[in-house]
Protein backbone atom coordinates (compact mmCIF):
# COMPACT_ATOMS: atom_id res chain seq x y z
CA UNK A 1 0.00 0.00 0.00
CA UNK A 2 1.41 3.40 -0.97
CA UNK A 3 1.99 6.03 1.68
CA UNK A 4 -0.38 8.94 2.03
CA UNK A 5 0.05 11.73 -0.48
CA UNK A 6 0.41 15.31 0.76
CA UNK A 7 -1.56 17.56 -1.57
CA UNK A 8 -1.27 21.29 -0.89
CA UNK A 9 -3.57 24.07 -2.03
CA UNK A 10 -2.18 27.49 -2.95
CA UNK A 11 -5.21 29.29 -4.39
CA UNK A 12 -8.93 29.50 -3.69
CA UNK A 13 -9.76 32.02 -6.43
CA UNK A 14 -8.22 34.18 -9.14
CA UNK A 15 -6.64 36.95 -7.08
CA UNK A 16 -5.69 34.91 -4.02
CA UNK A 17 -2.44 35.49 -2.10
CA UNK A 18 0.41 35.70 -4.59
CA UNK A 19 3.00 34.33 -2.16
CA UNK A 20 0.96 31.22 -1.38
CA UNK A 21 2.67 28.87 -3.84
CA UNK A 22 6.09 29.71 -2.41
CA UNK A 23 4.76 29.37 1.13
CA UNK A 24 3.45 25.89 0.43
CA UNK A 25 6.55 24.66 -1.43
CA UNK A 26 9.03 26.08 1.09
CA UNK A 27 6.97 25.68 4.26
CA UNK A 28 7.29 21.91 4.58
CA UNK A 29 7.09 18.60 2.72
CA UNK A 30 4.44 18.27 0.00
CA UNK A 31 4.05 15.94 -2.97
CA UNK A 32 1.60 17.86 -5.14
CA UNK A 33 0.81 21.58 -5.37
CA UNK A 34 -2.73 22.38 -6.49
CA UNK A 35 -4.94 25.43 -6.73
CA UNK A 36 -8.35 26.60 -7.86
CA UNK A 37 -8.50 29.76 -9.97
CA UNK A 38 -11.93 29.34 -11.56
CA UNK A 39 -15.03 30.62 -9.83
CA UNK A 40 -18.10 31.00 -12.04
CA UNK A 41 -17.53 34.76 -12.02
CA UNK A 42 -13.95 34.16 -13.17
CA UNK A 43 -15.08 32.64 -16.45
CA UNK A 44 -16.87 35.89 -17.26
CA UNK A 45 -13.77 37.88 -16.29
CA UNK A 46 -11.59 35.71 -18.52
CA UNK A 47 -14.09 36.06 -21.37
CA UNK A 48 -13.88 39.85 -21.12
CA UNK A 49 -10.08 39.57 -20.93
CA UNK A 50 -10.00 37.50 -24.11
CA UNK A 51 -12.31 39.95 -25.90
CA UNK A 52 -9.78 42.72 -25.22
CA UNK A 53 -6.71 40.53 -25.87
CA UNK A 54 -7.07 37.39 -28.03
CA UNK A 55 -3.93 35.94 -26.41
CA UNK A 56 -5.57 36.07 -22.96
CA UNK A 57 -8.22 33.95 -21.32
CA UNK A 58 -6.14 32.33 -18.58
CA UNK A 59 -5.22 33.35 -15.03
CA UNK A 60 -2.32 35.73 -15.53
CA UNK A 61 -1.19 35.48 -11.90
CA UNK A 62 -0.30 31.78 -12.18
CA UNK A 63 2.99 31.88 -14.07
CA UNK A 64 4.57 34.72 -12.04
CA UNK A 65 3.96 32.60 -8.92
CA UNK A 66 5.24 29.41 -10.51
CA UNK A 67 8.34 30.66 -12.32
CA UNK A 68 10.61 31.29 -9.29
CA UNK A 69 9.71 27.87 -7.89
CA UNK A 70 10.48 25.77 -10.96
CA UNK A 71 14.03 24.75 -9.89
CA UNK A 72 12.77 23.63 -6.46
CA UNK A 73 9.85 21.76 -7.98
CA UNK A 74 12.22 19.92 -10.31
CA UNK A 75 14.71 19.11 -7.56
CA UNK A 76 12.11 17.81 -5.11
CA UNK A 77 9.83 16.12 -7.64
CA UNK A 78 6.76 18.13 -6.63
CA UNK A 79 3.96 17.86 -9.19
CA UNK A 80 1.71 20.83 -9.98
CA UNK A 81 -1.96 20.59 -10.99
CA UNK A 82 -3.84 23.81 -11.75
CA UNK A 83 -7.04 24.88 -13.48
CA UNK A 84 -5.52 28.32 -14.15
CA UNK A 85 -5.75 27.58 -17.87
CA UNK A 86 -9.31 28.89 -17.80
CA UNK A 87 -10.49 29.51 -21.35
CA UNK A 88 -7.01 29.11 -22.85
CA UNK A 89 -5.17 26.18 -21.23
CA UNK A 90 -2.97 25.64 -24.30
CA UNK A 91 -1.80 29.25 -24.20
CA UNK A 92 -0.91 29.04 -20.52
CA UNK A 93 0.86 25.71 -21.03
CA UNK A 94 2.90 27.24 -23.86
CA UNK A 95 3.88 30.13 -21.60
CA UNK A 96 4.91 27.69 -18.85
CA UNK A 97 6.98 25.63 -21.32
CA UNK A 98 8.71 28.78 -22.55
CA UNK A 99 9.66 29.69 -18.98
CA UNK A 100 10.92 26.15 -18.32
CA UNK A 101 13.08 26.33 -21.46
CA UNK A 102 14.36 29.77 -20.46
CA UNK A 103 15.53 28.35 -17.14
CA UNK A 104 17.10 25.31 -18.81
CA UNK A 105 15.00 22.79 -16.90
CA UNK A 106 13.55 19.45 -17.98
CA UNK A 107 9.95 19.49 -16.81
CA UNK A 108 7.03 18.01 -18.74
CA UNK A 109 3.84 20.05 -19.12
CA UNK A 110 0.50 18.46 -19.99
CA UNK A 111 -2.83 20.05 -20.92
CA UNK A 112 -6.29 18.64 -20.20
CA UNK A 113 -8.71 19.61 -22.97
CA UNK A 114 -12.31 18.88 -23.85
CA UNK A 115 -14.23 21.23 -21.59
CA UNK A 116 -14.72 23.99 -24.18
CA UNK A 117 -18.09 23.40 -25.85
CA UNK A 118 -18.48 26.90 -27.27
CA UNK A 119 -18.61 25.70 -30.88
CA UNK A 120 -21.18 23.03 -30.00
CA UNK A 121 -23.34 25.53 -28.15
CA UNK A 122 -23.30 27.89 -31.13
CA UNK A 123 -24.50 24.98 -33.24
CA UNK A 124 -27.22 24.11 -30.73
CA UNK A 125 -28.39 27.72 -30.71
CA UNK A 126 -28.49 27.76 -34.52
CA UNK A 127 -30.52 24.53 -34.48
CA UNK A 128 -32.95 25.91 -31.92
CA UNK A 129 -31.98 23.45 -29.19
CA UNK A 130 -33.19 24.80 -25.83
CA UNK A 131 -30.53 25.50 -23.21
CA UNK A 132 -32.56 24.96 -20.06
CA UNK A 133 -31.24 26.29 -16.77
CA UNK A 134 -30.51 23.29 -14.55
CA UNK A 135 -31.81 25.14 -11.49
CA UNK A 136 -34.90 26.92 -12.82
CA UNK A 137 -35.80 25.07 -16.01
CA UNK A 138 -35.97 28.35 -17.93
CA UNK A 139 -34.55 28.34 -21.48
CA UNK A 140 -31.74 30.74 -22.32
CA UNK A 141 -32.75 33.44 -24.81
CA UNK A 142 -29.64 33.69 -27.02
CA UNK A 143 -30.85 36.90 -28.64
CA UNK A 144 -31.22 38.65 -25.31
CA UNK A 145 -28.29 36.89 -23.62
CA UNK A 146 -25.79 35.77 -26.29
CA UNK A 147 -23.40 33.11 -24.93
CA UNK A 148 -19.79 34.19 -24.46
CA UNK A 149 -18.32 30.93 -23.19
CA UNK A 150 -19.51 27.37 -22.66
CA UNK A 151 -17.39 24.99 -20.60
CA UNK A 152 -18.26 21.58 -19.21
CA UNK A 153 -17.16 20.71 -15.70
CA UNK A 154 -14.74 17.83 -16.23
CA UNK A 155 -13.72 15.33 -13.58
CA UNK A 156 -10.35 14.00 -12.48
CA UNK A 157 -9.72 11.41 -15.23
CA UNK A 158 -7.77 13.80 -17.44
CA UNK A 159 -5.58 14.93 -14.55
CA UNK A 160 -4.81 11.33 -13.59
CA UNK A 161 -4.01 10.43 -17.21
CA UNK A 162 -1.61 13.37 -17.49
CA UNK A 163 0.20 12.40 -14.29
CA UNK A 164 0.26 8.75 -15.37
CA UNK A 165 2.04 9.99 -18.51
CA UNK A 166 4.74 11.48 -16.22
CA UNK A 167 3.71 15.11 -16.53
CA UNK A 168 5.30 17.36 -13.93
CA UNK A 169 2.87 20.23 -14.44
CA UNK A 170 -0.76 19.74 -15.47
CA UNK A 171 -2.77 22.68 -16.79
CA UNK A 172 -6.52 22.33 -17.15
CA UNK A 173 -9.43 24.46 -18.21
CA UNK A 174 -12.79 24.05 -16.49
CA UNK A 175 -12.76 21.08 -14.14
CA UNK A 176 -14.63 20.68 -10.89
CA UNK A 177 -12.94 22.48 -8.04
CA UNK A 178 -11.97 19.24 -6.29
CA UNK A 179 -10.83 17.46 -9.48
CA UNK A 180 -7.26 18.72 -9.22
CA UNK A 181 -6.98 17.05 -5.80
CA UNK A 182 -8.89 13.92 -6.79
CA UNK A 183 -6.78 13.41 -9.91
CA UNK A 184 -3.56 13.72 -7.95
CA UNK A 185 -4.76 11.22 -5.33
CA UNK A 186 -6.04 8.78 -7.97
CA UNK A 187 -2.67 8.92 -9.76
CA UNK A 188 -0.65 8.48 -6.58
CA UNK A 189 -2.63 5.50 -5.33
CA UNK A 190 -3.49 4.00 -8.72
CA UNK A 191 -7.24 4.01 -8.20
CA UNK A 192 -9.55 2.51 -10.79
CA UNK A 193 -12.35 4.73 -12.16
CA UNK A 194 -14.88 2.72 -10.13
CA UNK A 195 -13.10 2.99 -6.76
CA UNK A 196 -16.18 4.79 -5.53
CA UNK A 197 -15.40 5.03 -1.81
CA UNK A 198 -11.80 6.11 -2.34
CA UNK A 199 -12.84 8.71 -4.91
CA UNK A 200 -15.60 9.93 -2.59
CA UNK A 201 -13.07 10.39 0.20
CA UNK A 202 -10.78 12.36 -2.09
CA UNK A 203 -13.76 14.44 -3.22
CA UNK A 204 -14.52 15.32 0.40
CA UNK A 205 -10.89 16.27 1.04
CA UNK A 206 -10.63 18.20 -2.21
CA UNK A 207 -13.86 20.03 -1.46
CA UNK A 208 -12.46 21.11 1.90
CA UNK A 209 -9.14 22.48 0.63
CA UNK A 210 -10.14 23.87 -2.78
CA UNK A 211 -11.17 27.24 -1.34
CA UNK A 212 -7.78 27.76 0.24
CA UNK A 213 -7.72 29.47 3.60
CA UNK A 214 -11.43 29.01 4.18
CA UNK A 215 -10.45 25.54 5.44
CA UNK A 216 -7.93 26.95 7.91
CA UNK A 217 -9.92 29.76 9.49
CA UNK A 218 -11.39 31.95 6.76
CA UNK A 219 -14.79 30.27 7.02
CA UNK A 220 -14.54 29.48 10.73
CA UNK A 221 -17.71 30.26 12.74
CA UNK A 222 -15.65 30.92 15.88
CA UNK A 223 -13.28 33.31 14.14
CA UNK A 224 -12.74 35.44 17.24
CA UNK A 225 -10.79 32.58 18.85
CA UNK A 226 -8.26 32.39 16.03
CA UNK A 227 -5.04 34.10 15.07
CA UNK A 228 -5.98 35.27 11.59
CA UNK A 229 -2.60 36.80 10.79
CA UNK A 230 -0.90 35.08 7.84
CA UNK A 231 -3.42 32.25 7.73
CA UNK A 232 -1.82 29.11 6.33
CA UNK A 233 -3.15 27.37 3.24
CA UNK A 234 -4.51 23.83 3.68
CA UNK A 235 -3.00 20.43 2.97
CA UNK A 236 -4.83 17.14 2.47
CA UNK A 237 -2.92 14.00 3.41
CA UNK A 238 -4.89 11.38 1.47
CA UNK A 239 -4.60 7.66 2.21
CA UNK A 240 -4.98 4.76 -0.23
CA UNK A 241 -8.57 4.18 0.95
CA UNK A 242 -9.54 7.83 0.37
CA UNK A 243 -9.55 8.86 4.01
CA UNK A 244 -7.62 12.05 4.64
CA UNK A 245 -6.17 14.35 7.25
CA UNK A 246 -6.67 18.07 6.70
CA UNK A 247 -3.78 20.11 8.07
CA UNK A 248 -1.50 23.08 7.34
CA UNK A 249 2.16 23.95 7.62
CA UNK A 250 3.50 24.43 11.15
CA UNK A 251 3.81 28.01 12.35
CA UNK A 252 1.18 29.50 10.06
CA UNK A 253 -1.89 31.39 11.20
CA UNK A 254 -5.44 30.14 11.41
CA UNK A 255 -6.54 26.74 12.68
CA UNK A 256 -7.70 23.38 11.39
CA UNK A 257 -10.31 21.87 13.71
CA UNK A 258 -13.72 20.23 13.52
CA UNK A 259 -15.39 23.62 13.21
CA UNK A 260 -13.34 24.83 10.24
CA UNK A 261 -13.58 21.50 8.40
CA UNK A 262 -17.32 21.14 9.06
CA UNK A 263 -18.01 24.67 7.83
CA UNK A 264 -16.10 24.02 4.64
CA UNK A 265 -17.70 20.62 4.04
CA UNK A 266 -21.09 22.36 4.10
CA UNK A 267 -19.93 25.19 1.85
CA UNK A 268 -21.66 25.33 -1.55
CA UNK A 269 -23.32 21.92 -1.34
CA UNK A 270 -26.97 21.37 -2.20
CA UNK A 271 -27.48 18.10 -0.37
CA UNK A 272 -25.62 15.35 1.47
CA UNK A 273 -25.25 13.52 -1.86
CA UNK A 274 -22.48 15.63 -3.39
CA UNK A 275 -22.40 15.04 -7.15
CA UNK A 276 -19.24 15.22 -9.24
CA UNK A 277 -18.38 13.89 -12.71
CA UNK A 278 -16.42 11.05 -11.08
CA UNK A 279 -18.51 9.95 -8.12
CA UNK A 280 -21.44 10.85 -5.89
CA UNK A 281 -20.04 11.29 -2.38
CA UNK A 282 -22.34 10.75 0.59
CA UNK A 283 -21.28 13.44 3.03
CA UNK A 284 -23.76 12.05 5.56
CA UNK A 285 -21.60 8.92 5.92
CA UNK A 286 -18.30 10.57 6.78
CA UNK A 287 -16.88 11.20 10.24
CA UNK A 288 -14.50 13.86 11.53
CA UNK A 289 -11.91 13.27 14.23
CA UNK A 290 -9.35 15.69 15.62
CA UNK A 291 -6.00 13.87 15.73
CA UNK A 292 -4.09 16.73 17.31
CA UNK A 293 -3.53 20.42 16.84
CA UNK A 294 -4.37 21.45 13.27
CA UNK A 295 -5.08 17.86 12.20
CA UNK A 296 -8.60 16.64 11.37
CA UNK A 297 -9.24 13.20 9.87
CA UNK A 298 -12.07 12.66 7.38
CA UNK A 299 -13.01 9.00 7.03
CA UNK A 300 -15.87 6.71 6.10
CA UNK A 301 -17.07 8.62 3.05
CA UNK A 302 -19.16 6.33 0.87
CA UNK A 303 -19.36 6.76 -2.88
CA UNK A 304 -21.69 5.78 -5.70
CA UNK A 305 -21.49 6.01 -9.52
CA UNK A 306 -21.98 9.49 -11.00
CA UNK A 307 -24.97 10.49 -13.15
CA UNK A 308 -24.82 10.26 -16.96
CA UNK A 309 -24.84 14.05 -17.27
CA UNK A 310 -22.24 16.76 -16.78
CA UNK A 311 -22.78 20.38 -15.84
CA UNK A 312 -22.16 22.86 -18.62
CA UNK A 313 -21.45 26.38 -17.44
CA UNK A 314 -22.45 29.04 -19.96
CA UNK A 315 -21.52 32.67 -19.42
CA UNK A 316 -23.78 34.99 -21.40
CA UNK A 317 -23.91 38.72 -21.92
CA UNK A 318 -26.71 40.39 -19.97
CA UNK A 319 -26.44 44.04 -20.91
CA UNK A 320 -24.49 46.90 -19.31
CA UNK A 321 -24.43 48.38 -15.84
CA UNK A 322 -23.26 51.38 -13.89
CA UNK A 323 -23.54 52.79 -10.41
CA UNK A 324 -22.77 55.88 -8.38
CA UNK A 325 -22.92 56.45 -4.64
CA UNK A 326 -23.79 59.86 -3.23
CA UNK A 327 -22.49 60.87 0.20
CA UNK A 328 -24.56 63.32 2.24
CA UNK A 329 -23.13 64.85 5.40
CA UNK A 330 -24.63 66.73 8.30
CA UNK A 331 -27.99 66.70 10.00
CA UNK A 332 -31.24 65.36 8.59
CA UNK A 333 -29.36 62.92 6.41
CA UNK A 334 -32.31 60.63 5.75
CA UNK A 335 -34.57 63.49 4.66
CA UNK A 336 -31.83 64.85 2.40
CA UNK A 337 -31.25 61.40 0.93
CA UNK A 338 -34.92 60.93 0.11
CA UNK A 339 -34.98 64.29 -1.67
CA UNK A 340 -31.82 63.42 -3.63
CA UNK A 341 -33.44 60.13 -4.67
CA UNK A 342 -36.55 61.94 -5.87
CA UNK A 343 -34.62 64.59 -7.80
CA UNK A 344 -32.26 62.05 -9.36
CA UNK A 345 -34.96 59.78 -10.74
CA UNK A 346 -36.87 62.76 -12.11
CA UNK A 347 -33.76 63.85 -14.02
CA UNK A 348 -33.12 60.30 -15.24
CA UNK A 349 -36.64 59.80 -16.53
CA UNK A 350 -37.66 57.43 -13.75
CA UNK A 351 -36.61 53.92 -12.92
CA UNK A 352 -38.70 52.70 -15.84
CA UNK A 353 -36.23 54.34 -18.24
CA UNK A 354 -33.89 51.41 -17.61
CA UNK A 355 -34.37 47.66 -17.79
CA UNK A 356 -33.36 47.44 -14.15
CA UNK A 357 -32.82 50.32 -11.74
CA UNK A 358 -32.73 50.85 -8.01
CA UNK A 359 -31.49 53.15 -5.30
CA UNK A 360 -30.70 52.28 -1.69
CA UNK A 361 -30.21 54.56 1.29
CA UNK A 362 -27.72 53.64 4.01
CA UNK A 363 -27.73 55.64 7.21
CA UNK A 364 -26.93 55.35 10.90
CA UNK A 365 -29.59 53.46 12.78
CA UNK A 366 -31.42 55.45 15.47
CA UNK A 367 -29.68 54.98 18.80
CA UNK A 368 -26.50 53.55 17.27
CA UNK A 369 -23.12 54.85 18.52
CA UNK A 370 -22.09 58.04 16.78
CA UNK A 371 -19.30 57.65 14.27
CA UNK A 372 -16.03 59.60 14.09
CA UNK A 373 -17.30 60.89 10.75
CA UNK A 374 -20.66 61.89 12.13
CA UNK A 375 -24.01 61.50 10.41
CA UNK A 376 -23.02 60.36 6.94
CA UNK A 377 -25.80 59.04 4.72
CA UNK A 378 -25.17 57.14 1.49
CA UNK A 379 -27.47 56.89 -1.52
CA UNK A 380 -26.44 54.15 -3.92
CA UNK A 381 -27.83 54.34 -7.48
CA UNK A 382 -27.44 51.35 -9.81
CA UNK A 383 -28.80 50.70 -13.30
CA UNK A 384 -28.65 47.99 -15.95
CA UNK A 385 -29.79 48.12 -19.58
CA UNK A 386 -29.08 46.49 -22.96
CA UNK A 387 -28.03 49.91 -24.30
CA UNK A 388 -24.58 50.94 -22.97
CA UNK A 389 -25.25 54.59 -23.83
CA UNK A 390 -28.21 54.75 -21.44
CA UNK A 391 -26.06 53.64 -18.48
CA UNK A 392 -23.04 55.73 -19.50
CA UNK A 393 -22.96 59.51 -19.31
CA UNK A 394 -26.74 59.67 -19.72
CA UNK A 395 -26.87 58.13 -16.26
CA UNK A 396 -23.88 59.73 -14.55
CA UNK A 397 -24.17 63.32 -15.84
CA UNK A 398 -27.58 64.10 -14.29
CA UNK A 399 -26.38 62.77 -10.94
CA UNK A 400 -23.26 64.92 -11.05
CA UNK A 401 -25.41 67.95 -11.82
CA UNK A 402 -27.12 67.56 -8.44
CA UNK A 403 -23.89 68.08 -6.50
CA UNK A 404 -24.23 71.87 -6.25
CA UNK A 405 -27.95 72.15 -6.93
CA UNK A 406 -29.64 70.10 -4.25
CA UNK A 407 -28.87 69.57 -0.57
CA UNK A 408 -25.83 70.82 1.38
CA UNK A 409 -23.00 68.45 2.24
CA UNK A 410 -23.33 66.51 -1.04
CA UNK A 411 -20.49 64.61 -2.74
CA UNK A 412 -19.78 61.22 -4.33
CA UNK A 413 -17.54 58.32 -3.33
CA UNK A 414 -15.96 58.28 -6.81
CA UNK A 415 -16.16 60.13 -10.08
CA UNK A 416 -18.40 58.97 -12.93
CA UNK A 417 -17.49 55.62 -14.47
CA UNK A 418 -18.05 54.12 -17.90
CA UNK A 419 -20.71 51.50 -18.53
CA UNK A 420 -19.50 47.99 -17.74
CA UNK A 421 -20.67 44.74 -19.34
CA UNK A 422 -22.80 42.36 -17.30
CA UNK A 423 -22.35 38.60 -17.45
CA UNK A 424 -24.79 35.93 -16.32
CA UNK A 425 -23.94 32.33 -15.39
CA UNK A 426 -26.26 29.74 -16.92
CA UNK A 427 -25.85 26.09 -15.80
CA UNK A 428 -27.08 23.40 -18.20
CA UNK A 429 -26.96 19.60 -17.95
CA UNK A 430 -25.58 17.72 -20.98
CA UNK A 431 -24.99 14.05 -21.65
CA UNK A 432 -21.37 13.17 -20.93
CA UNK A 433 -21.10 11.49 -24.35
CA UNK A 434 -21.23 15.00 -25.83
CA UNK A 435 -18.07 16.01 -23.94
CA UNK A 436 -14.87 14.51 -25.39
CA UNK A 437 -11.88 14.68 -23.05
Amino acid sequence: MSRRVRIANCSGFYGDRRTAAAEMVRGGPIDVLTGDWLAELTMSILAMDRMQDPTGGFARTFLPQLAPLLPELAERGIRVVSNAGGLAPRALADAVRAEIDRQGLALKVAVVLGDDLSAKVRGWVADGRPLENAQTGDPLDPRRNPPLTANAYLGCAGVKAALDAEADIVITGRVTDAAVVMGAAAWWHGWAPDAWDALAGALAAGHVIECGCQATGGNQPFWERLDLRAVGFPIAEIEADGSAVITKHHGTGGRVDRHSVTAQLLYEIGSAAYVSPDVVARFDTLTLEEEGRDRVRISGTRGAPPPPTLKLGITAQAGWRNRMTAVIGGRDGLAKARLVEELAWELLGGREAFEDARSDVFTREPGAPRLPVDDLTLVDFSVRDPDPKKVGTRFTAPLIELALASVPGFTFTTGPAKARPVGVFWPVLVDRTEVPV
